[in-house]
This record gives C-alpha cells, sequence and structure tokens, in this order.
C-alpha cells in the first residue's frame, strides 16, 4: 500500500536533485548547442544527409548521449551515497530493486528528454520526414540513452569514482577504442543504437559496425543486467555504511 506513494517521494526528489542544481544547466546546454548545430547545418547549401548523420549520430549519439547519460545516470543515485543522506531513502519501505527502478525511470525520461526530443527536432530541420533518417536516430538514441542510464546508474552505486571511470569509458572506450579496433565495436552503446536506427531508416545510407541481431540481445543484457547489479549492490548497503 505504501509502495507507489514512496515511490512518487523518490522520482519527485530525484527530479529535484537533477535539475535544481548546476547539473540542470549543463543538461540544457548540451541538447542547445545540437539544436544550435542544426538549425545553422540547414541554412546551409551542404548536403543535408552527410550533414544530418554528422551531426546526429556521431556528434549527438556519439558524444552528447553518453555524456548526458553519464551526468545523468550517475546524477540520481551516486550523490546522495557520497554525501550519506542515502540512509534516509534506506529507511523507507520500498523494496531495493523499486528503488533502483524508479529513479533509472527518472534517469531514462530525463536523457530521452535532452537527447531524443533535440535529436528529433534537429533531424527534421536539416532532412525533414524523408527516409525516416530523423526518426531512426532519435530511437538510436532512446535506446542508447536507456542502456547508459542503467549502466552509469550501477556505476554510481558501486564506485566512488564513477564520473571519472564513466568519463574514460565515454571518451577513450566508445569514440577512441571503438572507432578504429573492430572487436571492441561489439561492446559499444554507440554502436548497438546505431544499429537500431540502421534497422529503422529506409535508404540505408546509415552504417553500423554490429549487426540488429547482436545489438538488441546486448541492449538488453546489459540494461537488464544493470538493473540487478545495482539492486544487489544496493540491498547490501545498511543504515549505517559509509559506502
Amino acid at each position: 500500500m505504501l509502495q507507489s506513494p514512496v515511490q512518487g517521494t523518490v522520482a519527485r526528489l530525484t527530479v529535484r536533485g537533477l535539475l535544481g542544481r548546476r547539473r540542470g544547466i549543463l543538461l540544457a546546454v548540451a541538447p542547445a548547442l545540437l539544436l544550435l548545430m542544426s538549425a545553422v547545418a540547414a541554412s546551409s547549401n551542404g548536403d543535408m544527409h552527410e550533414l544530418t548523420v554528422t551531426i546526429l549520430a556521431r556528434l549527438g549519439l556519439g558524444t552528447l548521449v553518453p555524456l548526458l547519460g553519464l551526468v545523468v545516470g550517475t546524477g540520481v543515485i551516486a550523490t546522495e551515497i557520497d554525501d550519506g543522506s542515502i540512509v534516509y531513502l534506506l529507511a523507507k519501505p520500498l523494496p531495493r530493486w523499486r528503488i533502483v527502478t524508479t529513479k533509472l525511470t527518472v534517469a531514462v525520461l530525463t536523457i530521452w528528454l535532452f537527447s531524443a526530443v533535440p535529436t528529433l527536432l534537429g533531424g527534421l530541420l536539416m532532412y525533414g520526414t524523408k527516409d525516416g533518417l530523423a526518426v531512426a536516430l532519435t530511437l538510436g538514441t532512446m535506446v542508447a540513452g536507456a542502456a547508459y542510464a542503467a549502466l552509469f546508474l550501477l556505476l554510481g552505486v558501486v564506485s566512488r569514482n564513477a564520473v571519472v571511470i564513466g568519463l574514460a569509458y565515454a571518451l577513450i572506450w566508445e569514440s577512441l577504442i571503438g572507432n578504429f579496433v573492430e572487436g571492441a565495436r561489439t561492446l559499444s552503446v554507440q554502436q548497438w543504437g546505431l544499429a537500431v536506427a540502421k534497422a529503422v531508416a529506409s535508404d540505408g545510407t546509415l552504417t553500423a559496425e554490429v549487426a540488429l541481431g547482436t545489438a538488441v540481445p546486448l541492449l538488453l543484457v546489459a540494461t537488464a543486467g544493470a538493473i540487478v547489479l545495482a539492486s544487489v549492490k544496493l540491498a547490501g548497503l545498511t543504515l549505517s555504511s559509509d559506502d
């Protein structure tokens, strides 16, 4: 009986924590820049298809989404663990897995708001509805954003250095190693998102290094696995724990 109201309280406090600090400004700046670049590109005389893919797939999905995922995913819980306020949440009559899924829901919706919506608007601005490209890149952004949220939330639960580790993954593994080492691309969330986008786009010009049949199971396993592991780790925390 108490679970729904308590979950609502957890969600409201999580949203307030995300959007009420400097983090909220950062979240607004990144999509604003993406939309500004899209507007500038739309007014140019360049190849609109190439510009759309470059801005939304390479910059948006390749850089904006993982960074937003890091800021939001770690932000929904890591700060509470670091400052000790998590003990008040753990004292609530709510199973640990519900705490994790509630915070993850807030994280995913926030990432979608600040990445998927600008991606759709930018795609429509530059390329319209042709070939379903804007919708395809938006869906790719959504599935990748959800996976990033889950993975970085898990990182926020298991490590006090979540931001540093997450930056290393996003900038070194995803952007550097994942783009130049063929085998590493299979474990790239960015490539999983591109595989979904490629399957949705009708023009066949989007490229992904991972097949859809591989990307979808990996997305599901990574997201579900992160939820389970985060719940188990959170369940191991006690009200007197300093972790």
